[in-house]
């Protein structure tokens, strides 16, 4: 299941979608996410669904990386359509007891599969295409306008992408842990969920350890490389927006905003 966590890992390639400018990529999936969040109707959810195939196909990263990023939320989308299947009130189609499966509720189970499913693709799709370095700038860029309200906005990017490059490491360690322990005679599946729970702690301990030493060490690397945040630091390249970009945001934007206006137009 650890291996199955791909948010955070950069897959090398030469796509179009690898040579978009970060910030491209950044904006488009978070227009990406909120028309997610709009889209009611079927032809919608056929835009956004058909728009997210497209772009992971030409990004021509191998899909088993895609349904592998989609395992470890299987269970979290389990939970989610049998609530809404016997909690949301409407025309019953079955009755267990004093619960009833709905209509209504099924679709809705289905509109947050789908929605919970699109927004872990795109979220991958985004790590998987742009390195930490380039994705660090893109933020900062974006968030550049904020210095003028005070905004930290080289502080808050390196931040949130060391977090992001970390979690395939932190993954990786908690698997180390996890067999030794398993070598030590430590059972992790049996009993009921205290009892699993109480096993969990010699995999936490150690991996809060591990954490704390590793941020000291990147904090100590850092200082002697004389990092002393975003005053005055250059960079060998320049994001610019070339011609590619232009295209890729406008169809972007033409494509949400037919998803968007299909909520009004179509019932």
């Amino acid at each position: 299941m650890l291996e199955d966590i791909i948010i955070g890992q950069y897959y090398p390639g030469d796509s179009l979608i690898h040579r978009l400018d970060p910030r491209v990529k950044i904006v488009s999936a978070l227009i990406y996410m909120v028309a997610l969040f709009v889209v009611n109707n079927l032809v919608g959810f056929s835009l956004v669904t058909v728009m997210a195939a497209l772009s992971m196909t030409v990004s021509r990263i191998p899909w088993k990386f895609f349904l592998k990023s989609l395992r470890p939320i299987l269970i979290l989308v389990a939970i989610t359509v049998i609530l809404n299947m016997f909690l949301t009130p409407g025309k019953a189609l079955l009755a267990l007891g004093p619960l009833s499966v709905t209509r209504e509720g099924i679709m809705l189970g289905a509109v947050a599969a789908v929605r919970l499913f699109l927004l872990v693709l795109v979220a991958a799709l985004l790590t998987l295409t742009t390195t930490p370095v380039n994705l660090t700038e893109g933020i900062e860029r974006l968030l550049s306008p904020g210095r003028a309200v005070g905004i930290p906005a080289h502080e808050l990017a390196m931040m949130m992408t060391i977090a992001l490059r970390f979690i395939p490491t932190l993954i990786e360690e908690t698997d180390k842990i996890i067999k030794a322990q398993k070598s030590r005679g430590a059972d992790f599946e049996g009993g009921n969920l205290a009892a699993r729970a109480k096993n969990l702690v010699p995999v936490l301990v150690p991996l809060f350890v591990s954490s704390f030493r590793r941020a000291d060490e990147l904090a100590t690397a850092m200082e002697a490389r004389c990092y002393r945040g975003g005053e005055g630091r250059t960079r060998l390249r320049e994001l610019q927006i070339g011609t590619q970009d232009r295209v890729v945001i406008a169809l972007t934007a033409v494509f949400l905003a037919a998803a968007i206006a299909s909520r009004w137009w179509i019932p």
